[in-house]
């Protein structure tokens, strides 16, 4: 069993929060985005900071159980960028990557932090993200992976999900929305796609100071994966 957490902290608005959530819910791994990477502290408690970006202040970051996980590598990717990084506040690099090994069943996997394009940009874009964050994980090894994080999504996630799929990848939406700053935004903006893991739930936490709420990942690798 894995448990995962995604939280978007809001320019580090909520990074108050990380050591209770890691607390409470008896965490494998934490992913964040827009965290102030140079602020970020070595432990969280009983997890490990395996790298955060190094381009934008304001970045993404993973954390794992450094007592059940060994990490092997971890890369960070620039994806295509849109009008907003270019003009406004350039996000340089929207996704990290972390190699691990379950030294509970020897068992490989991939994790990763992903923060797509602002709701300026067009659907297209971050499809084309999505795919190419895919492809870069890939590089990592061909291993369950999950990729959990901010997908700026709300709206024609039928149309995503197929898109999903085209890659072998599975698209999980968590219980009730994620994201309620908006009148217009509310809806799933975190989420969960993934490869070689049967996702048990994806429950979404209550809100603290971010304007999207935490959401807790329970995955298990998928039988065909699974090395005894």
């Amino acid at each position: 069993m894995l448990r995962v957490i995604s939280y978007n902290l809001r320019k580090n608005a909520a990074s108050g929060e990380l050591t209770d959530l890691v607390n409470r819910f008896d965490l494998d791994v934490l992913c964040l985005q827009e965290c102030d990477t140079l602020a970020l502290p070595a432990e969280l408690d009983n997890l490990h900071l395996a790298d955060s970006t190094k381009r934008n202040r304001l970045g993404l970051a993973v954390y794992y159980r450094k007592d059940r996980f060994t990490a092997q590598s971890t890369q960070a990717f620039a994806l295509k960028k849109s009008l907003h990084d270019r003009v406004l506040a350039p996000a340089h690099e929207r996704l990290i990557g972390t190699r691990l090994i379950d030294d509970e069943s020897q068992q490989e996997l991939v994790v990763a932090s992903f923060h797509a394009a602002p709701l300026t940009a067009l659907n297209s874009l971050r499809r084309n993200q999505i795919k190419a964050a895919h492809a870069e994980l890939r590089g990592l090894g061909d291993l369950p992976t999950l990729m959990v994080g901010d997908y700026n999504y709300p709206y024609f996630k039928d149309n995503l999900s197929a898109r999903v799929k085209e890659s072998g990848y599975d698209l999980s939406l968590s219980d009730t929305s994620t994201y309620t700053r908006y009148k217009f935004f509310k809806g799933h903006f975190d989420f969960v796609t993934s490869v070689g893991l049967d996702i048990d739930n994806v429950e979404t936490l209550p809100s603290g100071k971010s304007d999207h709420m935490p959401i807790l990942v329970t995955a298990q690798y998928s039988a065909a994966e699974h090395v005894a």
